[in-house]
């Protein structure tokens, strides 16, 4: 079937509805800000669960004994004097529960395993309290959790303990594995990791018990890191547009080349508009999302430049809008078919991915709706204004000669 959509005719209102959209966006960037993640700000992460202890292990003896919880087993490190150096694994297919698990390891010498709560638990859902050392000894019991003893705490109730500490808090997991990720931010370097954990810790540990918090992970990064990181971020971004804008000008005219570079800076500011509309993260997986975006989005602009630039040679003699029109109506199923499909993968991402990955697919999926969009009516807008605007002044110049020519003429 023949298409022939008059895809300029739309070119102006596309170009006010973007122009809208990003000026939205502006606003929201002043209003709002952009939620900057641990990479491109100073402070500390923290994902913390709130349980009670299933199982307590102690160990008394002369050798050196540490514990290492994996995915699948619990890794018993023995070393040091009146042992031999080894590891013990205890894979939770073989320890399917929290009882046959304790089992086990107290048949290993000195090692004494007591089951607190939880004893018909899967094993597959223990954690640690990481901010403890894993070395095992007769005074203070190590401790091992599991998903199902989670306590049932909202988000609410730690926002509201959590008030005076300066903190943005976001709850991860699903209901019956849940944890949250606690973000205290910092001016300068002067005030240390440790000084903030401490805080937010006791904190927890006086509403909650001392025995009931578990940090899962700590992340730290200081002022001078997070600036550096985000200058040489910006650097690479425009470092970016500018090598593609080279290989634009080297492969097309350079109205082309402009009109792609316009393309994907479209593409970046209304990426970062939904960035700050939805608040997401923006972190160096974010920032990889982007720069995806703009290979994807250049390589969709190429294609129609190509045909455009073929269709040229074919039809000179005729309006430019008419050429450019048929060269996107030729090119219009590819570049459905590949940002469809494309989606298909990111949006899979969006809904079964969560933290990072998530935000990476959110981030992607509006960068490819915006890139298939800014091929197909910004990039061939600008060319159609640049090309018309260049036929206009070549009519005034022709207009000017042909007056100055009859005025010659009257003179003679």
């Amino acid at each position: 079937m023949n298409r022939n959509f008059k895809f300029s005719k739309a070119f102006l209102g596309c170009a006010i509805t973007s122009a809208v959209i990003i000026l939205c966006g502006i606003v929201s960037l002043f209003v709002r800000g952009i939620n900057f993640g641990i990479d491109f700000q100073p402070g500390l992460i923290e994902e913390v669960r709130i349980a009670d202890a299933a199982m307590e292990i102690t160990y008394k003896g002369s050798a050196t004994v540490s514990v290492d919880a994996t995915s699948t087993s619990l890794d018993v490190v023995i070393s040091g004097v009146g042992a031999e150096n080894e590891t013990r694994t205890f894979t939770y297919g073989q320890n399917p529960t929290i009882n046959s698990l304790a089992a086990s390891l107290n048949k290993v010498d000195g090692i004494t395993a007591t089951v607190k709560k939880f004893g018909d638990a899967d094993t597959y859902g223990i954690f640690t309290n990481n901010a403890v050392t894993a070395r095992l000894s007769s005074d203070v019991p190590f401790r091992l959790y599991v998903s199902s003893g989670t306590t049932a705490v909202s988000i609410d109730e730690l926002r509201d303990l959590l008030k005076d500490q300066n903190v943005e808090i976001k709850q991860l997991g699903t209901e019956g594995n849940r944890s949250f990720q606690i973000r205290a931010k910092i001016s300068d370097d002067s005030a240390s990791s440790q000084t903030l954990q401490n805080s937010i810790l006791n904190t927890l540990q006086s509403k909650f018990g001392a025995n009931n918090v578990a940090i899962i992970k700590t992340d730290f990064v200081g002022s001078s890191f997070s600036s550096s990181l985000a200058g040489k971020s910006v650097l690479l971004t425009i470092l970016t547009l500018f090598l593609i804008w080279g290989y634009a000008a080297i492969r097309f005219k350079w109205d082309f080349a402009l009109g792609a570079v316009i393309a994907l800076i479209h593409d970046c500011l209304i990426m970062f508009t939904f960035i700050s509309f939805i608040q997401v993260e923006f972190s160096t997986t974010t920032l990889a999302a982007i720069l995806t975006i703009f290979g994807y989005s250049i390589n969709a602009t190429v294609v129609i430049l190509d045909r455009v630039r073929e269709n040229l040679k074919v039809e000179s003699s005729k309006d430019f809008n008419t050429v450019l029109d048929k060269s996107l109506n030729d090119t219009l199923s590819r570049s459905i078919i590949t940002t469809v499909t494309t989606l298909f993968a990111s949006i899979s991402l969006l809904v079964f991915t969560t933290g990072s990955i998530r935000d990476f697919a959110i981030v992607l999926t509006i960068g490819l709706i915006s890139g298939c969009y800014s091929s197909l009516f910004i990039s061939s807008g600008f060319i159609s204004f640049m090309r018309r605007k260049s036929q206009n002044g070549a009519k005034k110049s022709k207009s000017a000669a042909a007056s100055s020519n009859v005025v010659t003429m009257s003179s003679n």
